[in-house]
């Protein structure tokens, strides 16, 4: 195993002469204007961590938008090849044969007990090329050992991310092309024009509601962030870093996400991913140096999760042979969990907090790191922080609960459980039971509640756009 290395964070150390990279292909980035806190991803590539704090950053999704760059650290990967479609359905719960030029698939890998390995976006770009997004480094070994007609080539670090997410994200991004996007229906992208740079445009986001990526080469990426930005202010847009992309989007808008609400089994799935991953450590670090904490322990199988557990069943396609099919089967019989929101008692959560103020007492586990993310004082490529706590209901313990939060619009403290279906009913009491074995623990309770938590906003995929009003020219 690789030694533990912790991230550097620097406070307002970069201007308007900021670089991503290093050396003769290091360019600006824009990102990093108005940043308050930096994290450093490797030597000499930084990307903003907070503009001034989570409650303040997102702000912006409800009455006008975020404007992140967080994916620009995503893995992109290309399966290139005749058998590239061949490839993807014998390793992915998905079915790619029907996919076309503008569509895209929320793609799965599980390993053979149908745990999820990974997960991420694929777009098709060419008749046989085909753009993976965080399927890396499981697809790599995977197309290596397929014996297909196809090759696979790493892209990463060649193509910016921009996320446009909120009630204004159309418009933004309409004025800043100067053209009509209304076309562009959910989990859709097409090609657009920005005063002759070539755009690719997702509707697709991480907020719960109206949401749109933008990718393009990173030689125009200063270029087109500037436009964009430009663009947000008019509408009253927020700047988002890290910090608030990854603590707060995905449990409140409910989607759960590898490394925030579950570790991946990389190491549990066979000797050959094993010694494939171990001779790449840079790919594998947040698998490879795990800390385990919360009352869960250090179980990891209660850890790992599949399709159904995280309410993703209705992406098993089980009319094409693939990775984990078998168990997958015997599990959509009988699911024995799935996904919920849970809505953590304020005065369990207060009594937490009592147990560090008074001298003398052991402290519980810190609760007043707001979210179970592994940055914080945890560097991305160092180890990672995965805490997970029991839920019980009755005495008798019915799942997990991870990615907590400050879910600052709702002055509340909320979770993702991963629950037995018969509990995961809103209004259901539970009991969280928080600390890690061996340190001080406290039953918190918690009621299961709507699910996504921001329920009352329109989701993307339910969006109509039609009512918002297109650009004039």
């Amino acid at each position: 195993m690789s030694n533990k290395v912790k991230a550097d964070f620097s406070i307002n150390g970069l201007d308007e002469n900021s670089v991503l990279g290093s050396g003769s292909e290091a360019i600006v980035n824009p990102a990093m204007e108005g940043a308050t806190l930096l994290f450093q991803m490797a030597p000499g590539m930084s990307i903003p961590y907070e503009y001034g704090g989570v409650k303040q950053e997102i702000q912006g999704y409800r009455e006008s938008a975020w404007i992140g760059t967080t994916l620009m650290m995503s893995p992109i990967y290309d399966v290139v090849g005749k058998d590239a479609v061949k490839f993807l359905n014998s390793i992915c719960i998905n079915d790619f044969t029907k996919l076309g030029m503008n569509g895209l698939r929320h793609a799965v890998i599980c390993n053979e007990k149908g745990q999820i390995m990974t997960d991420g976006v694929v777009i098709r770009i060419d008749d046989d090329r085909y753009r993976t997004y965080w399927l890396n480094p499981p697809i790599d070994y995977l197309l290596k050992s397929s014996g297909m007609d196809v090759t696979g080539e790493d892209k990463s670090g060649t193509e910016y991310f921009i996320q446009i997410a909120g009630e204004k994200s159309l418009e933004i991004l309409e004025d800043a092309f100067k053209a009509d996007l209304h076309d562009i229906k959910f989990a859709r992208h097409r090609k657009a024009e920005m005063d002759g740079k070539t755009v690719e445009v997702i509707r697709l986001g991480m907020s719960g509601n109206l949401a749109y990526e933008i990718h393009g080469p990173m030689s125009d990426y200063e270029y087109v962030y500037r436009k964009v930005w430009a663009s947000g202010q008019k509408f009253g847009a927020t700047k988002l870093g890290i910090h608030a992309y990854n603590e707060f989007n995905h449990t409140e808008a409910g989607f759960p996400n590898i490394h925030l609400h579950y570790p991946l089994p990389w190491f549990e799935s066979g000797e050959g991913l094993s010694e494939y991953l171990y001779q790449n450590p840079m790919l594998a670090a947040v698998n490879i140096n795990r800390k385990l904490t919360g009352s869960v322990g250090d179980d990891l199988q209660a850890r790992f999760v599949t399709p159904y557990d995280v309410g993703w069943s209705f992406l098993v396609n089980f009319k094409h042979e693939f990775t984990g099919k078998a168990a997958l089967e015997e599990l959509a019989k009988n699911p024995t969990r799935t996904v919920a929101t849970l809505e953590w008692n304020a005065d369990d959560v207060a009594a937490v907090f009592a147990t560090m103020l008074r001298p003398g007492q052991t402290p519980c586990d810190d609760i007043s790191k707001q979210s179970d993310f592994p940055l914080g004082e945890n560097s991305f490529y160092g180890y990672a922080d995965y805490r997970a706590d029991k839920v019980l209901k009755d005495g008798q313990e019915i799942g997990i609960t991870s990615g907590r939060i400050i879910s600052y619009p709702y002055n509340s403290m909320i979770s993702l459980g991963f629950i037995n279906p018969e509990y995961a009913i809103e209004g259901t009491e539970v009991t969280v039971i928080w600390g890690t074995p061996g340190t001080p623990q406290k039953e918190i309770r918690a009621t299961v509640s709507k699910y996504p938590y921001n329920k009352e906003l329109i989701r993307n995929e339910d969006k109509d756009v039609s009512d918002i009003p297109s650009f004039q020219k």
